[in-house]
């Protein structure tokens, strides 16, 4: 434990100044892991926001060995080569991320908040009933979770024999 003493007229600007110094020194000294890895957060509140139905690609820190998503089904972290990862928000809500290096220790922990699409949406409300547009240029139907299971499995339905036509494929 340090003592720190100031004598009235001798400059107690510079003494706040060097106790300062040496306060934060002394905290900085023990810092844990969890607080080091702060340091790398991707933003200043120290969340990772992604938008519905996009990714987001980051760095993640020298010796990850492991990744956790604590909710994969609000978001899906897939690593890359070189240390980089592509979240992807599937679900609105909020999870975190963590990465591990091989003993364990955390070396990166945030939080990753799923938020509404970044294209200009159109919803429209049928009584209970909610069907969702992409509107950029002309609107579009979306498939977007919490639109009515008609509608949405309607999308899907369409999506998916698309995709099967567009592989070469027969529908089935």
């Amino acid at each position: 434990m340090m003592a720190l003493v100031c004598r009235r007229g001798v400059a107690p600007g510079l003494f706040l100044v060097l106790a300062s110094a040496v306060f934060t020194a002394g905290l900085c000294g023990g810092m844990s892991s969890a607080v080091a890895a702060e340091a790398v957060s991707p933003a200043p509140g120290g969340a990772i926001v992604v938008h519905l139905d996009q990714a987001r690609i980051m760095k993640l820190p020298e010796r990850t060995a492991t990744v956790v998503i604590g909710n994969p089904l609000i978001a899906d972290a897939v690593v890359q080569s070189g240390g980089v990862v592509v979240i992807t928000a599937k679900s609105y809500g909020a999870t975190n991320l963590v990465a591990l290096d091989r003993t364990g220790t955390t070396l990166f922990d945030s939080p990753i908040q799923v938020v509404t699409p970044a294209d200009k949406v159109v919803v429209v409300y049928r009584g209970v009933d909610r069907e969702t547009y992409s509107c950029m240029p002309k609107c579009e139907r979306r498939t977007t979770i919490g639109d009515s299971p008609a509608y949405f499995t309607a999308n899907l339905m369409q999506i998916g024999t698309f995709g099967t036509l567009a592989q070469g494929q027969a529908p089935k």
